[in-house]
């Protein structure tokens, strides 16, 4: 069993302290930043990236945890038609990243690993609109279709596809004052058209919210995955998320590590994700 952890550390330092410590294979991180000096020879990434870091501070990165695995990253590059074998077209900036990870045991169980991260990104500003966050379905999509070079057939089964991360977006969501439902559907019907399966994750597997915002159902199984300002006992919005591959999901399982006491150093908490590579 492969044990991978989706987590926005918000480019803090103490969550790769954290992560070390967990017994984790893989980490699929957001808004990760350079982890700590003195933890350059715990850990493994690739981020060759064609787009400059000042343009953005903060990246998605997945990182190698353990000898269990190997983990092999693809260089980024412009989306183009031809890709090389160890490139991914990228089109959006600081949303995603991409590996394939390889259990040392079973090496006919590899699988594509992507830490996705979709963007707030403003209205232009010819729109004169009042929306001060924004909208993440944009970033969203453009993950999406970088993904989709990931999928060569009609059968989502041919496919070992784990995707991972933080969507800013409302799973469910039917009203306005925390998105714009109709345009964010679109996302979870497109990764659904891709053969991705939808993972949560739900409750049980997480804590429920105490409360849920007006906006959700009162039937909803999100869980809570973020907090804002005041801690983890606050939290009621869900905004992480993990997709699997039909067929290959069935050998996948999610949990929410979102009780306060095992939330940890970031204001998302972590999502564990354990493969099955028997």
């Amino acid at each position: 069993m492969l044990k991978v952890v989706s987590w926005n550390i918000a480019k803090r330092k103490d969550p790769w302290r954290e992560l070390v410590k967990m017994d984790a294979d893989v980490a699929l991180l957001q808004e990760a930043g350079s982890p700590p000096g003195d933890l350059i020879e715990c850990v493994e990434y690739e981020d060759r990236i064609f787009w400059s870091r000042c343009l953005y501070d903060r990246w998605p990165l997945v990182v190698k945890l353990s000898d269990r695995v190997e983990v092999e990253g693809f260089n980024q590059v412009e989306p183009i038609s031809d890709l090389a074998e160890d490139e991914i077209g990228t089109s959006g900036i600081g949303t995603m990243a991409i590996a394939r990870v390889t259990p040392v045991a079973r090496k006919d169980k590899a699988f594509i690993a992507v830490s996705m991260y979709a963007r707030w990104l403003k209205p232009h500003p010819s729109t004169k609109s009042r929306w001060k966050v924004g909208f993440s379905d944009a970033s969203a999509h453009r993950i999406i279709s970088d993904l989709s070079a990931f999928i060569g057939s009609l059968d989502p089964s041919t496919h070992r596809i784990l995707a991972a991360g933080d969507l800013n977006m409302f799973y469910g969501a039917t009203g306005h004052k925390l998105s714009v439902p109709e345009r964010e559907r679109t996302v979870w019907d497109r990764f659904e058209a891709l053969g991705l399966e939808f993972l949560g994750p739900q409750h049980p597997n997480g804590r429920p919210a105490s409360s849920q915002p007006t906006d959700k159902p009162n039937d909803t199984k999100n869980v809570p995955t973020v907090y804002y300002r005041k801690g983890p006992e606050t939290a009621v919005n869900q905004l992480d998320y993990v997709f699997a591959s039909r067929g290959f999901h069935e050998s996948v399982k999610v949990c929410a590590m979102n009780e306060v006491e095992n939330w940890g150093s970031s204001d998302h908490c972590r999502l564990l994700i354990e493969v099955d590579c028997r």
